[in-house]
């Protein structure tokens, strides 16, 4: 692996990183207060919730990128080599359909909340339709940033706002999405090119048990080793 693909692995790792330990690290103080404390706070069950969507949807590009995501290839395995590449390529442009499928309606849902028109079209964008305006929505609980304070003016007409407003935890949709349709590009672009042969983790349970029968017939030869008489 090269430095510049290790360093943007890391990256990637890191914001998962941070995101798992922003959860805990909230879920750990809420139950010291509750049980020592006899207190909370008050916003942070929606705040992990918030986190763990933004996690989730991160982790399934990311899991694209890193080939990590499970399936069955007892079928493709059986086909020759050049059978299997069209096979996947067959796949993945599958996936990138759907992922643009998901980036539309991705962006249809949350462009209301940024007071953005949502996209005319039923399966494909053909232009933008006139949308009302949602960006008023705001979370239950959690409390408005001041360094987010530009956004009441920006699409809020200038109303302040006493909560965060919806479009900020609901942003990670069009940007999990548009994450995902890049991953996807990049994959099929890998396996034209012969430097990935799909998109699911391979051989797993193949490897799996030539382990379990090479131990296993580790264990049987010392056994007839232990049992075979001296001097036979």
């Amino acid at each position: 692996m090269s430095h510049s693909s290790t360093h943007k692995h890391r990256f990637e790792e890191t914001v998962i990183a941070v995101l798992l330990g922003l959860m805990t690290m909230i879920t750990f103080i809420n139950v010291v207060l509750r049980y020592v404390f006899n207190s909370s706070i008050i916003w942070g069950l929606e705040v992990v919730l918030i986190l763990f969507a933004w996690l989730v949807l991160f982790g399934v590009s990311y899991g694209v990128k890193i080939t990590a995501h499970l399936g069955v290839d007892a079928l493709t395995n059986t086909l020759p080599e050049g059978a299997r590449k069209t096979v996947a390529l067959i796949a993945a442009a599958i996936c990138i359909a759907y992922a643009f499928l998901l980036l539309k309606g991705a962006w249809d849902y949350w462009a209301p909340y940024a007071a953005l028109d949502r996209t005319s079209g039923r399966w494909f964008p053909t232009g933008f339709e006139k949308t009302r305006d949602q960006a008023w929505y705001i979370t239950d609980q959690v409390p408005m940033p001041d360094f987010l304070r530009f956004l009441e003016g920006m699409i809020n007409q200038g109303e302040t706002y006493d909560k965060l407003p919806r479009v900020i935890p609901y942003s990670i949709l069009p940007v999990g999405m548009a994450l995902l349709l890049y991953r996807f590009v990049q994959a099929t672009i890998r396996i034209w090119k012969g430097r990935q042969d799909s998109l699911i983790v391979s051989h797993e349970v193949e490897d799996e048990i030539d382990q379990i029968q090479h131990d296993n017939d580790g264990d049987a030869n010392g056994d007839d080793a232990a049992n075979q008489k001296p001097g036979t």
